[in-house]
């Protein structure tokens, strides 16, 4: 349910209508916007409890919510949400591009696509130090040695990291060292790793599952915003379908039904989404055209011998060439590419 208070009502009014509400055991959820406050009530409401609210002072309306999420619905939160990470804000009017590396292999490998990608235009550095593996037999990272050299290049370089969590056991260690935490497709309905990320405050990228629907997706994302945590985003990262040729199926369609329906930034990731290098740069413009308001995207200094996704990674030459071809995008749909900070922090 959805309380729709009146324009101009007062602090006192929605502290009451507020109070009302979890003296009959419900939690709340405030929205206050421009022209209207919107209190949303989450759990099981009751008529009697309908008829009561809806006679207090600066009550206007009371709206029914059928959909099953409810933090991440606009009815709830009729405003964008934006992200901010050490200066970087996603959710805005620019655009935001996280690359990097799919795994931290070295000191020397992560540097060199750190200053590349920064030199280009990227304002987030990705990099797996924990990675999940199709093949027990397939690199599976440096795990905290990967995290030790995640934080000593973004002191060098200046930008901020976002990187993998996948169990329960990471999260208190990746929260010492990384800025964003990324949980994976195969993780999205690890329910309680998505609750303990929620719980550190910390801001979240949530990948779309192998064959998750929307509402899946979004059920899932509940689990992160239930704990408090507002800094939340979502990844498009493909889907599997019965195509063989592509590693998954990109839905771009997914980006704007979840502008439509949530408030929560999304961000396309083409390479997963593809699996294929020269398919990247395609899907990501296609994905600004969309209404991305980020790409995830990987580089490495020679794909040939990297240890994990190389056939999907970028040469530094091809993602200077992709950031050059997404401005004019950007542009065209009234948008514009986030620039990296000049400083580096100490």
């Amino acid at each position: 349910m959805i309380i729709v208070m009146k324009v101009g009502s007062s602090d006192g009014e929605i502290t009451e209508v507020i109070k009302r509400i979890e003296a009959a055991g419900l939690r709340t959820h405030l929205s206050q916007g421009v022209e209207r406050t919107i209190i949303g009530v989450l759990g099981q409401t009751f008529p009697e409890l309908r008829d009561r609210v809806e006679m207090l002072p600066g009550v206007d309306e009371l709206i029914p919510v059928s959909k099953p999420y409810k933090l991440c619905s606009r009815e709830f939160h009729p405003q964008d949400t934006t992200v901010k990470v050490d200066g970087v804000t996603i959710g805005g009017k620019e655009i935001v591009v996280m690359a990097g590396p799919c795994a931290v292999e070295s000191e020397q490998q992560l540097l060199e696509t750190a200053k590349a990608v920064k030199a280009a235009g990227a304002t987030i550095l990705r990099g797996g130090a924990f990675k999940p593996s199709t093949s027990p037999y397939s690199f599976r990272g440096l795990g905290k040695r990967g995290l030790e050299l995640l934080a000593q290049v973004k002191r060098e370089v200046g930008l901020p990291i976002i990187t993998e969590v996948m169990s329960l056991d990471e999260v208190e260690l990746a929260a010492s060292y990384a800025d964003i935490f990324q949980i994976g497709a195969r993780n999205m309905q690890n329910f309680d790793l998505l609750e303990e990320v929620g719980k550190t405050g910390k801001p979240v990228m949530l990948k779309r599952g192998l064959a998750a629907t929307v509402q899946e997706w979004l059920l899932a994302a509940e689990y992160i915003l239930a704990q408090g945590n507002q800094q939340l985003m979502l990844c498009e990262r493909g889907i599997r379908t019965f195509e063989t040729y592509t590693r998954n199926t990109m839905d771009i369609s997914a980006i704007p039904i979840i502008e439509k329906v949530s408030h929560l930034p999304i961000i396309a990731d083409p390479s997963h989404g593809t699996g294929k290098w020269y398919l990247v740069a395609p899907m990501a413009l296609a994905a600004v055209a969309a209404g991305a308001d980020g790409i995830l995207v990987e580089v490495h200094p020679n794909p040939d011998l990297a240890l994990k996704d190389g056939a999907q990674s970028l040469t530094f030459d091809s993602f200077r060439q992709l950031m050059s071809q997404l401005r004019p995008v950007a542009a065209a749909v009234g948008r514009c590419l986030a620039t990296p900070s000049v400083e580096v922090k100490p």
